[in-house]
C-alpha cells in the first residue's frame, strides 16, 4: 500500500491527503473482499492445495523466525523487507549493533519457552505449562530488565506507549476528487494480497486442527473488517501468522479467545501501557520464534517427495517463493504449479493396458500385476478420466499407439492376430461432444483395419449421451458390456461359432 501510494503522494508533503487515500484504500479493499464473499467466489481457495500450504506455513515461519533477529540480536537499523537475502545480509551487515547482554537474554528466555513447549508436547496434561510460559515470560523479563536498568542499558526496550486509542477515521473517507482512481486501484490490489495471505493462514490452521474453512465467510469477515478498519484509524490488514502461531502455540480452541484478547488489548491501551516500559524487545522475538518453528513441517514435505513430485514441486515453489520472493508472489507461483498439475492430468489421461488374472473373470492393469496376461486376440484398455475436448485428440493418438505397440508384441511372439478393442470406461465419469466425436473416429478408424471397437461398462452419464447422440446405433448388439469379461466371454464364444 505504501509503495503504491507514494507513487503518486508524499507521506511526508501531503501527510494528511496520504492518510485519506490509505483509509479510502482500505475501505475499498474491504468493499472488493466482502462482495467475493457475497458473490459466493470461495472456491478460489480450493486452489491453495495441502502441498502449497506445507511450503507457506515453512517459509512464512522461517521468515518470521529471521525478523525476530533484529530483537534477539540488539540490533537497531533493521530492514523492513520480508525476503531471506535482505534480512541475512542486514544482520552482518549491522554486526557493530550486536549487544551481548540482549543475546544472553533472548537466548537464555527462548530455551526456556523451546522447553516448556516440549514438556507440554510429551505431556499433554501439563499444556498449560507452554500456554502460561510467554505471559511469565514478559513479567520475568520486565522485572529483570527494571532491576538492571542502571547496568542494562545496552538491553532495547518498548519504552514509553502513549496511552488511549486512535481517532475514528471515517470522516478522512474520500469517494471523489482526481485520487480516487488511485485509492480504488490500490484497494483491489492490496485487498487480493491481504485476502490470499489471511485465507492461506486460515488454511494452515484449519490443516493443524482438523476442521473446514468457508471461503466465502473467511472473506466476508475479513473485508467486514477492513471495512470497519478504515473507519477507525486502520490501514489493509488480514489474518496474522505470527499472532495466529501464539493463539495456536497457547492452545486456544475457539474464538472466545479473540474476545478475552481483545478485550486484554482493549484494557491495557487503555491503562496498562506504562507497564510495559520496561518490557525487553529481545522478548516479544523469543514469543514469536517459539510459536511458529513447529510449524515447518519437514516430515510432510518428505512425504510429498515420496509420494508426488508435482506436489512436492508446488510445495518447494511455496516454500522458496515466501522466502525469497514475497508471500503473496510465492503463493502464487504455487497456485500455478498446482494448476499445471490439474490440466497436466484433464490433457494427458492414463491410459492402460489389462489383461486376465488367471482364473478368474477380473482384469486388472498388466503393469501393476504380474498375475494379469493378456488375452488372446484382444487388446483391452482402460481410460482413467473423463473425455473432454482438452484431452480427445492425445487419447485418439494414444490408443492408435497401444494398437501399434500390440500388433508389434504380437508379431514379435507369434501370438496370432489382433481381433478386438476393448475400451474399459468404468472410470469416464463424463464425455463432451469432442469426446463423442472420438469414439465415432475411432470405430470407424478400427472398422477399416477390420478390427472391431467395444465398450465395456460406460457409465450413467456418458450412456445418455452416446444414446443421445446416436453414437450407439453403429455398435450393435455385440459393441457394448456391462464388464469387460462379458464382452471377452461373449465374443470369443461369437467367434468359436462361427464357421
Amino acid at each position: 500500500m505504501g509503495s503504491m501510494l507514494s507513487e503518486t503522494v508524499s507521506p511526508h508533503d501531503e501527510p494528511i491527503l496520504y492518510l485519506k487515500l490509505a483509509f479510502t484504500a482500505t475501505f475499498f479493499a474491504g468493499l472488493f473482499q466482502a462482495s467475493l464473499g457475497f458473490l459466493r467466489l470461495g472456491f478460489v481457495i480450493d486452489f491453495l492445495s495441502k502441498a502449497t500450504l506445507v511450503g507457506f506455513m515453512a517459509g512464512a515461519a522461517v521468515i518470521v523466525s529471521l525478523q525476530q533477529l533484529k530483537g534477539l540480536l540488539g540490533i537497531v537499523h533493521f530492514t523492513t523487507k520480508m525476503q531471506f537475502i535482505p534480512v541475512i545480509s542486514s544482520v552482518f551487515k549491522h554486526r557493530d549493533e550486536w549487544s551481548w547482554q540482549t543475546i544472553v537474554v533472548g537466548f537464555s528466555f527462548l530455551v526456556f519457552l523451546l522447553t516448556s513447549r516440549h514438556i507440554s508436547m510429551k505431556r499433554p496434561k501439563l499444556f498449560w505449562v507452554s500456554a502460561a510460559a510467554p505471559l511469565t515470560s514478559v513479567i520475568l523479563s520486565t522485572l529483570l530488565v527494571f532491576c538492571l536498568k542502571l547496568k542494562s542499558h545496552k538491553i532495547s526496550v518498548i519504552g514509553y506507549l502513549p496511552k488511549g486509542l486512535n481517532p475514528p477515521s471515517a470522516n478522512m473517507l474520500s469517494f471523489s476528487g482526481p485520487d480516487l482512481a488511485l485509492a480504488i486501484k490500490t484497494g483491489i490490489v492490496t485487498g487480493i494480497l491481504s485476502l490470499t495471505e489471511g485465507i492461506a493462514v486460515g488454511r494452515t490452521f484449519a490443516a493443524l486442527k482438523n476442521y473446514q474453512v468457508d471461503g466465502n465467510k473467511e472473506m466476508m469477515a475479513i473485508g467486514l473488517m477492513n471495512m470497519a478498519g478504515s473507519c477507525s484509524s486502520c490501514y489493509v490488514t488480514t489474518g496474522s501468522f505470527s499472532r495466529s502461531a501464539v493463539n495456536y502455540n497457547a492452545g486456544a480452541q475457539t474464538a472466545v479467545s479473540n474476545i478475552i484478547m481483545s478485550t486484554a488489548v482493549l484494557v491495557t491501551l487503555l491503562f496498562l501501557m506504562p507497564l510495559f516500559y520496561y518490557t525487553p524487545n529481545v522478548i516479544l522475538g523469543a514469543i514469536i520464534i517459539t510459536a511458529v518453528i513447529g510449524l515447518i513441517d519437514y516430515q510432510a514435505a518428505y512425504r510429498l517427495w515420496k509420494v508426488d513430485k508435482l506436489d512436492f514441486l508446488a510445495c518447494a515453489c511455496s516454500f522458496f517463493g515466501v522466502l525469497f520472493i514475497s508471500v503473496p508472489l510465492g503463493l502464487g507461483i504455487a497456485v500455478v504449479v498446482s494448476v499445471f498439475k490439474i490440466l497436466l492430468h484433464v490433457t494427458r489421461p492414463n491410459t492402460l493396458i489389462m489383461g486376465n488374472i488367471r482364473g478368474t473373470n477380473t482384469y486388472q492393469c498388466l503393469g501393476r500385476y504380474k498375475e494379469a496376461s493378456r488375452v488372446p486376440s484382444f487388446l483391452i484398455l482402460a481410460i482413467e478420466s473423463p473425455i473432454y475436448f482438452a484431452n480427445s485428440t492425445y487419447l485418439q493418438e494414444r490408443i492408435l499407439r497401444w494398437i501399434r505397440e500390440e500388433e508389434d508384441w504380437i508379431k514379435a511372439n507369434n501370438e496370432g492376430t489382433l481381433k478386438c478393442v476393448i475400451l474399459d470406461m468404468t472410470a469416464v465419469t463424463a464425455i463432451d461432444t469432442s469426446g463423442i466425436d472420438l469414439v465415432r473416429e475411432l470405430r470407424k478408424m478400427l472398422e477399416k483395419r477390420s478390427f472391431q471397437l467395444v465398450l465395456a461398462n460406460p457409465v450413467g452419464s456418458v450412456m445418455e449421451k452416446l444414446h443421445q447422440s446416436k453414437t450407439l446405433d453403429s455398435f450393435g448388439l455385440n459393441g457394448i458390456y456391462l464388464t469387460v469379461g462379458e464382452a471377452v466371454s461373449d465374443i470369443s464364444a461369437l467367434w468359436k461359432s462361427q464357421p
